[in-house]
């Protein structure tokens, strides 16, 4: 009977299961071969994320894909598989899918397709198209439901993520896709750093960077200005007492005047605050209702 159950549970959960090599049954497994013949030998550089380069990858079977290499994860293999197994259970229509890897002396990610690049390629490149108002505010938007969906909706909660304007790519319809996600995506440090939680349910410094973040990348949505050195300048205006009379001169030239006044104001009125917070998780949940209730569709 017991060997039954066992059966019946692999089969209706075969998520949980890992075979011996290492392959987990939800996801494809790529040769390193595959990847590199996929990849022209790791010459078609698609984006740079935060983390490192992102490959553009052509499979032989016509499967489009990104490839990014793991690299300074020295948990070993078996953290590797269970971080995999957590990124790849993660379904939301605002952030990158993970669609397979690769494992040997190099580790590989294969990653969903996302084809119009990064949103800091479409605010600093003179040669791409401008991005008009409301595909800014549906950005933001799409980047706080991203966040609320890690927090509130994942077991156990995402929050190991970096928000800035070159993690957040655009898709044919330029939403927003969130990458970078998981100590395997992470930024900078904190691909090191361990779930160890706090008793409001996240690290306090991790909540405050990221909602942080989110205010900067909110400021960058409206000027058009690059977040270098932590958007320093950026947010040291938005915290000025005076900063909504000087609102109109930080915004995009890109945009003209083709923008909503009550809508900029709300928007500045949220990355002010991003920038102030205490960092408690339940603060994304309440940026994203007021976006959705104030931004018109």
């Amino acid at each position: 009977m017991r060997g039954f159950l066992v059966k019946l549970r692999v089969s209706l959960f075969p998520w949980r299961r890992r075979a011996r090599s290492g392959q987990l049954s939800f996801l494809r497994r790529f040769p390193n071969k595959d990847i590199k013949r996929a990849t022209a030998g790791f010459s078609r550089s698609f984006v740079s994320l935060s983390s490192g380069p992102v490959y553009k990858a052509k499979f032989q079977d016509g499967f489009m894909a990104m490839v990014k290499e793991v690299k300074a994860f020295p948990q070993g293999k078996d953290a590797f598989y269970r971080e995999v197994q957590l990124i790849g259970q993660l379904n939301h229509c605002h952030l990158v899918g993970l669609r397979g890897f690769s494992t040997g002396c190099e580790r590989f990610l294969v990653l969903e397709y996302v084809e119009n690049g990064s949103l800091k390629e479409h605010l600093t490149d003179p040669l791409k198209t401008p991005l008009n108002w409301k595909t800014r505010l549906r950005i933001a938007t799409g980047v706080a439901a991203a966040l609320e969906y890690l927090y509130f909706f994942c077991n156990p909660p995402i929050y190991h993520v970096c928000i800035n304007s070159r993690n957040v790519l655009l898709d044919e319809n330029f939403n927003a896709k969130l990458s970078d996600i998981g100590l395997l995506g992470s930024c900078g440090n904190h691909i090191a750093k361990s779930y160890t939680l706090c008793s409001r349910g996240c690290m306090d410094q991790e909540c405050r960077n990221i909602i942080f973040q989110l205010g900067v990348l909110l400021l960058e949505l409206v000027t058009g200005q690059p977040s270098e050195d932590d958007g320093t300048d950026l947010v040291k205006w938005v915290q000025d007492s005076n900063f909504l009379r000087s609102m109109h001169k930080m915004v995009d030239p890109d945009l003209g005047n083709t923008y909503d006044f009550i809508e900029l104001r709300t928007l500045l009125t949220v990355a002010r605050l991003c920038t102030k917070t205490d960092g408690n998780p339940k603060f994304v949940r309440q940026i994203l209702l007021y976006l959705q209730r104030k931004v018109k569709p």
